[in-house]
């Protein structure tokens, strides 16, 4: 029995059309999250960054999600999912106009402040369409629904990465030889130009975002709340705070390493190519490789979710899998190290999908508060590939003062530093066995 009555699921044709414009949304932040890729190699060249530097792109990006999740939530309890969503988009937008001053002075903290903004849009429209998403119909099949939502995401993505790797890495490598022999004003102008080539295309995209968020305050979502918590029996403890569910909070933790591991392998990817001196021509297609490899895998769960395999099934598996593929990218060398890079795709792709429905079972009234939360979690993005960054810088230094060739340091030091994957598929794997149950009722 419930403490209140429990809204029935929406029919599965009244859901048809909110699904799909949910899905707009999420290729839309897929879009705009994944030409990571392409911005951290572009960024280091013109602002002349080492490796940790130039993953502050990813960290600007996602510690948004810290920042503004809480109050992203306490903004969609006021205003509701539509109209959050349509001031997410309108963020993004502004985000967008900022790349303009910013490649006009060529200044990172500029460069770093625009992508923060657009995080902070990102996070209006997570916080308010992850929750929509997953109690829009039956909690047992949400893992099919977010999996649907991961398609539409990461083909945005791989559009992404395909359209600025063209529009901003198209010839990097002969700038980067000309910047060895010209004087310090030409050295200047070259990369002013190479600035300048993110104007157009930021101009566009906020254009798109400013009319989507204008479109979406007419789009036919339904109203939706999540299932109440059960009422209590004799003897039992009600819930009176959102400390009192201990799965929740491994589930936080393990989307933290989660999106962390899925950073590092979408956006360090094309910069892993390059250290191993695989052409740019080449290695700016890398992130396709990752996101091609993640969109099979979610059409595969759209299919297997949740008539052939559970949530938690999916889980154990890609957890176990992104074990192995670490050992593989660190013990290979070369295209075949790269490949396993991209393959971490397909253990990705199901973590983020079976994660939010096991977290957010059973919270009734928290769900929006945890979902804030989970939101949060996606600061792993800020955090964990930085360390990575520095891992290869310090791994570089280390292996030329011990006398290696400094082309041989960088791509050794590169694939030692994908050991940071594994303590974070450990911890996924054991929120997949035993993690998501803690504190939860046996049924």
């Amino acid at each position: 029995m419930s403490n209140t009555t429990q809204q029935s699921p929406q029919p599965k044709n009244s859901t048809l059309v909110p699904i799909m414009i949910i899905a707009g949304l999420f290729f839309i932040f897929g879009f705009v999250t994944w030409i990571n890729g392409a911005l951290i190699p572009f960024m280091k060249t013109i602002n002349e960054l080492t490796d940790a530097q130039s993953y502050l792109v990813a960290s600007a990006s996602y510690i948004s999600f810290v920042v503004m999740a809480l109050p992203a939530s306490y903004i969609i309890n006021k205003i509701g999912y539509r109209k959050g969503m349509s001031l997410g988009l309108i963020v993004m937008g502004l985000g967008a106009l900022i790349f303009i001053p910013a490649a006009e002075a060529r200044t990172y903290w500029m460069f770093l402040l625009a992508i923060f903004i657009q995080g902070a849009g990102m996070t209006l429209l997570q916080t308010a369409s992850n929750p929509y998403i997953t109690i829009l119909g039956p909690i047992e099949s949400a893992a099919k629904r977010i999996a649907i939502m991961g398609i539409a995401n990461k083909v945005a993505g791989a559009l992404g990465s395909v359209i600025f790797g063209a529009l901003l890495l198209s010839g990097i490598d002969k700038i980067k030889d000309q910047l060895l022999t010209v004087s310090d004003s030409e050295k200047t102008d070259l990369l002013d130009i190479m600035a300048d080539s993110v104007v157009t295309p930021y101009i566009v995209m906020a254009i798109v975002l400013f009319i989507l968020g204008v479109l979406i305050r007419k789009a036919p979502l339904p109203h939706v709340e999540a299932e109440p918590i059960e009422a209590s029996k004799p003897g039992e403890t009600v819930k009176t705070s959102i400390f009192q569910f201990p799965h929740l909070w491994l589930g936080v933790l393990a989307l933290f390493v989660y999106v962390g591991v899925e950073v590092i392998a979408g956006d360090t990817i094309i910069s892993y190519g390059i250290s191993l001196d695989i052409p740019v021509s080449q290695a700016k297609f890398f992130t396709l490789f990752t996101l091609l490899a993640m969109v099979g895998t979610y059409a595969l769960g759209v299919f297997l979710i949740p008539k052939y395999i559970s949530q938690s099934l999916a889980l154990k598996a890609s957890a176990f899998l992104g074990v192995v593929l670490t050992f593989c990218i660190v013990f290979s060398s070369g295209l075949t190290s790269v490949l396993f890079v991209a393959a971490l795709g397909i253990a990705n792709a199901l973590v983020w999908p079976a994660i939010w429905p096991l977290t957010l079972k059973g919270l009734g009234k928290f769900t929006k508060t945890a979902s804030a939360l989970l939101i949060m979690a996606i600061s792993g993005g800020a955090i964990i590939p930085p360390l990575y960054g520095k891992l290869v810088d310090n791994n570089k230094t280390d292996l030329i003062a011990q006398g290696m060739d400094s082309v041989l340091a960088s791509a050794e030091a590169a694939t030692k530093g994908y050991w940071i994957l594994l303590p974070c598929y450990i911890i996924i794997l054991y929120y997949a066995f035993w993690g998501h149950k803690v504190g939860l009722k046996k049924a």
